[in-house]
């Protein structure tokens, strides 16, 4: 199915575990003012998902692949394998489309034949954390924000931000820049994003896209998930030597404290800072895990799967 501008609309889910709001994100994804043609879902271990839960669920595509063989950026290379539409939506299994307009944002993005790329807004749950919510609202503001390559000296790492919780694809320039990366521990989307920056196209950022989705991870969670993006900046040193990755993180910190103290929460600063060093410990690890031995790797990431051909320094 075709609106006026005639570009096709697929949706790609990698699931695991997933759990009842998949559910309710399909339902919604189907009630969108701009038609899905499909919703292809490539879901990590066939006995973690009963599709007779989604029997009711119309235009739905379920691939099933071995817990070995997940990756953030081949499974989702292998979900765009499955689409023939003009534009792909990537999203993630626990992100509910906030609106029936939601789709219909992210397409607008594309009467620019240059845009690679539209990633919507994260608007966090009722039951987020001040801080987590803060976090929110720094990474994800109220107003559409265009990304090429002039904006690199300006806005640093942020600049090749992007995030496939909520992200539409070009499918035309996704072929041509090769699409993800096969092998990317995580943070696929943001490499997408930096290579079509560098290849003279632009990220776009749809703030009437809104999806709920929100996470208040422990210490240890945000350890091990930062450490996992060190690795990932580590591996792919040749994108991000241009920038700067750690200014951003410091100046997170230094609003959220300031937001915090100005809400009269100041009782929350000490925690935000643990948990700030936690992040930031994790990183600096995963920024060198190629000189630490592969127990030590498994005991700091949280892709434990990743690892299970590594030999030290590679």
């Amino acid at each position: 199915m075709q609106m006026n501008n005639g570009l096709t609309v697929d949706v790609v889910i990698p699931t695991y575990k997933p759990d009842k709001r998949l559910h309710k994100i399909l339902v919604r994804l189907l009630k969108q003012t701009y038609p899905i043609q499909k919703i292809i879902i490539i879901n990590t271990d066939k006995d973690c998902l009963n599709e007779a839960d989604y029997a009711d669920i119309d235009k739905l595509e379920i691939h099933h692949i071995d817990k070995d063989e997940f990756d953030h950026g081949g499974t989702r290379n292998v979900g765009v394998g499955f689409s023939n539409s003009d534009l792909v939506l990537m999203m993630t299994h626990d992100a509910v489309p906030a609106g029936k307009y939601m789709v219909e944002e992210l397409v607008k993005a594309f009467d620019d034949e240059d845009v690679a790329v539209a990633y919507g807004r994260q608007i966090p749950n009722s039951d987020c954390s001040i801080a987590e919510a803060y976090t929110r609202k720094f990474n994800y503001p109220d107003y559409d924000i265009v990304k090429t390559s002039n904006d690199i000296l300006k806005m640093g790492i942020k600049a090749f931000f992007s995030s496939d919780v909520c992200a539409m694809y070009s499918r035309k320039i996704f072929d041509e820049l090769g699409g993800f990366p096969n092998r990317a521990i995580m943070n696929e989307d943001s490499i997408y994003a930096a290579n079509a920056i560098q290849n003279g196209k632009k990220v776009f950022y749809a703030a009437k896209a809104e999806v709920i989705h929100s996470h208040d991870y422990t210490y240890m969670q945000q350890f091990h998930r930062n450490f996992d993006l060190g690795v990932s900046h580590r591996q792919f040193k040749e994108i991000y030597a241009a920038v700067k990755t750690e200014d951003e993180g410091i100046r997170l910190v230094k609003d959220t404290a300031y937001y915090l103290v100005k809400s009269n929460k100041a009782y929350l600063v000490p925690d935000m800072i643990i948990k700030s060093g936690f992040k930031y410990v994790g990183y600096l690890l995963g920024k060198m895990y190629y000189l630490l031995p592969r127990d030590v790797i498994l005991k700091c990431t949280m892709s434990p799967g990743y690892w299970k051909d590594y030999k030290l320094g590679n």
